[in-house]
């Protein structure tokens, strides 16, 4: 897979909400996340922190982790809420302690880390029961939106290796373009 990142320079594009909500709305990633209002997640690939900004005000609080800090930028000066902390780093190297994390969120971004390496580290850090919500570009889309057809997956496929990482499947959907996918940590 192609593993490429977003380009910063287009960082404004991410904050285009009826383009990005046609593909997952703030109420679908709320209810995949079902906060309770304590959690500590991680925002992986968090770019702009435009899905950032929609769960903040749910949870205890969000490490925004992007390997840019170009992006990083863009968001503080676009205004980080107080309960957010910026995070440069990739996603196979989390700077977080094992089982820091309640939960995390990859928005569009799963293309971009998803390695065995990645996988791994997510077990790593999130704790016991932890969910993962992973709402990504589907192999079978048109491509008219999002990367290049043989750089994503099916929801299958991501399904598969987050099982052998040590994840539980809880919900699975796909849809014409992107799939949602809602895991929890062994």
């Amino acid at each position: 897979m192609g593993h490429h990142t977003f380009d910063s320079d287009r960082a404004a594009q991410l904050e285009e909400a009826g383009r990005r909500y046609r593909y997952l709305s703030r109420d679908e990633l709320l209810g995949a996340l079902a906060p309770d209002g304590d959690e500590v997640v991680a925002d992986l690939g968090s770019g702009t922190g435009f899905y950032t900004d929609d769960i903040a005000p749910h949870v205890g609080g969000v490490h925004a982790v992007d390997i840019q800090e170009q992006m990083h930028e863009f968001y503080r000066e676009k205004g980080v809420p107080e309960n957010v902390s910026l995070v440069t780093s990739g996603i196979a190297d989390l700077p977080f302690e094992p089982g820091a994390l309640d939960a995390a969120v990859s928005t569009m971004t799963y293309h971009e880390f998803a390695s065995d390496e990645a996988l791994a580290e997510l077990t790593r850090v999130l704790a016991d029961g932890g969910r993962f919500v992973v709402a990504d570009w589907r192999a079978g889309g048109n491509g008219e939106a999002g990367p290049p057809l043989d750089e994503r997956y099916s929801a299958t496929a991501a399904a598969d290796a987050l099982a052998a990482a040590g994840f539980e499947r809880r919900r699975e959907e796909t849809r014409p373009e992107t799939f949602l996918l809602v895991v929890q940590a062994r």
